[in-house]
C-alpha cells in the first residue's frame, strides 16, 4: 500500500512540476527570464525558511555553508538558468523531452567522476538515449533549434547537483538545502538580467497570478517527491517520473498549440526506453551485491 500511495505522490509531483513549467513559459512572453527566477527565488525561498526554523534548524549554520553545499547551489543556479531560458524559447514538450536524459547523464558522471562500475549495457543504453537527444534536437539539419540546447546545460547542472548531493553532510536539514536552492535562483536571476536583454517589469495582476502559481506547485511538487521517497521503495517509484513528459506534451498541446512531430517522439522513446533499462540493470546488480554483502 505504501508503494501505491508513493506512485500517486510521484505523479503528483510530475505533475505539479509541470504546471510549474507552464506558468514560467506563459511569464516568460512578458517578463525577462532573469526577473522570473528571481521572483520564484524569493517567494520559494521564503517558504523554506519559514520551515527551516519552524522545524528547529538554523539557516545559516557553519555546516551548511562548507563547500560542497554551497558549489551544490551553484549547479541548482546553472541548471535553472539553462531550463527557464529554454522554456521561454523551446516548446515544453521539446524542452520535458530532453529533460528525461538526465538519468543517464548522472549515471554517465558516477561512472566518470564518483568512479562507480558502469558496465557495456549501461554505457550501451547512454549511447542510445543520446541517439534520442540528437533526434529531438537535430543538430545540422533543417529543424535545428540552437536554444534547445539550453535544455542541456540544465542537463549537466542537474546531474551534478545530484552526484555532489550524494557525497554531501546528510546532517545539512533538506530545508535548508531547498533555501539554499532557491538563493542561487535570485543570483542567478541577478546575473540574467545584467547580461541579458529586458529590463525588469512591474506585474499586472494576471502575472502576479502566474507567479504565484508557479511558486505554489513548485513547492507541492518538491513536498510530493520528499514525501514518496519517504514511503515507497525507489525501484517501485522512480519509473514514473517519467509522467512528467506526457503531462508536459499535454500541456503543450492544450496551452501552447503544440504538436510534437514524428522524430520528437521517437526521440523521447529512446531516452526513456534506455532510462528503464539503465534503471532495471542497476537494481538487478544491486540485489545482486547485497546477498554477497550480507
Amino acid at each position: 500500500m505504501n508503494n501505491v500511495n508513493g506512485i500517486l505522490l510521484v505523479i503528483a509531483a510530475m505533475a505539479a512540476f509541470t504546471l510549474e513549467d507552464m506558468f514560467i513559459k506563459q511569464l516568460a512572453g512578458t517578463l525577462p527570464v532573469g526577473q522570473i527566477l528571481i521572483l520564484l527565488g524569493v517567494g520559494s525561498g521564503l517558504i523554506f525558511a519559514a520551515l527551516a526554523k519552524w522545524q528547529g534548524h538554523r539557516l545559516f549554520a557553519p555546516r551548511a555553508w562548507r563547500f560542497r553545499p554551497v558549489l551544490r547551489a551553484g549547479t541548482e543556479a546553472i541548471s535553472a538558468i539553462g531550463f527557464a531560458s529554454a522554456l521561454a524559447l523551446v516548446d515544453i514538450s521539446t524542452v520535458a523531452a530532453v529533460f528525461q536524459a538526465t538519468p543517464l547523464a548522472i549515471t554517465m558522471g558516477a561512472a566518470l567522476f564518483l568512479k562507480e562500475q558502469v558496465g557495456w549495457r549501461r554505457w550501451s543504453a547512454i549511447f542510445v538515449g543520446f541517439i534520442g537527444v540528437l533526434m529531438i534536437i537535430r543538430p545540422g539539419l533543417d529543424g535545428f533549434d540552437p536554444y534547445a540546447l539550453l535544455v542541456l546545460v540544465a542537463v549537466i547542472g542537474v546531474a551534478a547537483r545530484d552526484l555532489l548531493t550524494r557525497s554531501m553532510d546528510s546532517a545539512v536539514p533538506s530545508s535548508v538545502v531547498s533555501f539554499q536552492a532557491y538563493l542561487s535562483l535570485i543570483l542567478a536571476g541577478s546575473l540574467l538580467l545584467a547580461t541579458t536583454p529586458g529590463e525588469p517589469l512591474n506585474l499586472n495582476g494576471e502575472e502576479w497570478t502566474l507567479m504565484s502559481g508557479g511558486i505554489f506547485f513548485g513547492v507541492l511538487g518538491y513536498y510530493a517527491i520528499v514525501a514518496a521517497m519517504r514511503i515507497g521503495d525507489a525501484s517501485a517509484l522512480t519509473p514514473f517520473r517519467y509522467t512528467r513528459l506526457l503531462f508536459s506534451i499535454l500541456v503543450g498541446m492544450i496551452v501552447f498549440n503544440e504538436r510534437p512531430d514524428t522524430m520528437t517522439l521517437l526521440g523521447a522513446s529512446l531516452i526513456i526506453g534506455s532510462g528503464f533499462y539503465t534503471f532495471v540493470r542497476e537494481r538487478r546488480l544491486l540485489a545482486k551485491v547485497a546477498p554477497a554483502a550480507a
